[in-house]
């Protein structure tokens, strides 16, 4: 995936003195918490990435692992399943584990990949150290992935790794 030929899709530069509002359960307006706002741009970006071309389109899937897996304080393992078009079928967090690791069971992997009846995957993880390069571990796991899942015809086209705001591809560093 070449990322250098899509140019970012929106750029926002935040004010304090300009807040955002949400409408609470009476129907009043307040200001918005920080948690909120998060939680509506991950779930913009979700209706954005879903059902779109991801090979055509990586700078929309970067912003959604970024809002999704850049803060989080322990490593949680995610999976983008796609279609045969390569559009996005769903995002599914399914392993979550420690600061430093997570275990990932490549047997559930495949079976979520064949329940959603998916012809490809990326594959995603966060590091909270804000490193991200792969491990061994890391480059390992990939590979028993991509084994297990070319068993049921299932490809695998990268493994993404989020560490704060920097997103390493695997697939762009020869490693898949």
């Amino acid at each position: 995936m070449s990322h250098d030929l899509f140019p970012s899709l929106i750029s926002f530069e935040f004010s304090a003195s300009v807040p955002l509002f949400v409408r609470d359960a009476a129907g009043e307006y307040r200001p918005a918490e920080a948690d909120e706002v998060l939680l509506a741009a991950q779930r913009s970006l979700a209706r954005r990435v879903r059902g779109c071309h991801v090979l055509t389109s990586p700078a929309l899937v970067r912003d959604f692992l970024r809002l999704r897996h850049g803060a989080l304080e322990c490593e949680v393992f995610a999976v983008l399943h796609l279609d045969s078009q390569n559009r996005v079928l769903d995002y599914v967090e399914m392993f979550r584990g420690t600061v430093a690791q997570t275990s990932v069971h490549p047997r559930e992997v495949v079976k979520d990949a064949l329940a959603r009846n998916s012809a490809a995957l990326l594959l995603v993880h966060g590091h909270p150290s804000g490193l991200a390069e792969p491990s061994l571990a890391d480059q390992a796991l990939t590979q028993t992935l991509k084994s297990a899942l070319s068993l049921v015809d299932v490809r695998v086209l990268d493994h993404l790794i989020v560490g704060g705001s920097a997103i390493y591809s695997m697939a762009e560093h020869g490693l898949m």
